[in-house]
C-alpha cells in the first residue's frame, strides 16, 4: 500500500514538474523577444534520429577567452539587422540597454554553447533545410530560449515553425 502511494506521487511530481516546463516554454513562445543566430553550416543528417540539423551558431565560435567562465551562465546579445545577435559580454548582472537581450549558455567541455544544438524535421526535407543561415529564438527576460525557425539568407522561414 504505502509503496503504491510512493509511486503514485512521485508520478504525479513527475507530471506536475513536466507540465509547469511545458507551460514555460509555451509562454517564452507567445512572450518571449525574438533572436536571429547566425549559423555555421553543418550535417543535416542521423540514420538513427532521422532528419535532422546539428546547429553550430557563429555566437559561439566568436566566444574567446572564456576559460574563466562559469559552467552556466547568461550573455548579452545585440541583435543586428544584418547579422543576427552578436555577443556585447557576459552578463554580471548590470542593466541592459534597450537594444541588448539575455541569452543563457552553458559551457561544455571547454567550449560555450548557446541555444539547442538540433533541429527536426520532416523525412524529405534535408534540402529546403540545407538553406538555412539563420535559427530564430524567443528569448524571455532571463536569458532561456525556445527555438522557433530556420531562416534563409533573406531571413524567409524554411518550414512551418512554431509560431
Amino acid at each position: 500500500m504505502i509503496r503504491n502511494l510512493v509511486l503514485v506521487g512521485n508520478l504525479a511530481v513527475l507530471l506536475v514538474a513536466f507540465g509547469w516546463s511545458v507551460a514555460h516554454k509555451e509562454q517564452t513562445l507567445r512572450d518571449g523577444r525574438g533572436v536571429l543566430l547566425a549559423l555555421a553550416p553543418v550535417d543535416p543528417r542521423s540514420l538513427i534520429q532521422g532528419d535532422y540539423m546539428r546547429l553550430d551558431y557563429a555566437l559561439d565560435r566568436a566566444l574567446e577567452d572564456t576559460e574563466g567562465w562559469p559552467r552556466d551562465g547568461t550573455l548579452v546579445v545585440r541583435d543586428l539587422p544584418g547579422d543576427g545577435a552578436v555577443f556585447v559580454r557576459r552578463h554580471d548582472g548590470e542593466p541592459l540597454a534597450p537594444d541588448e537581450v539575455l541569452l543563457r549558455y552553458r559551457k561544455r567541455e571547454g567550449r560555450v554553447r548557446v541555444g539547442t544544438d538540433a533541429y527536426y524535421f520532416e523525412e524529405g526535407q534535408a534540402e529546403t533545410f540545407a538553406a538555412a543561415k539563420f535559427a530564430e529564438l524567443r528569448v524571455d527576460a532571463s536569458g532561456e530560449s525556445v527555438l522557433v525557425n530556420m531562416m534563409d539568407e533573406a531571413k524567409r522561414p524554411l518550414g512551418p515553425g512554431m509560431k
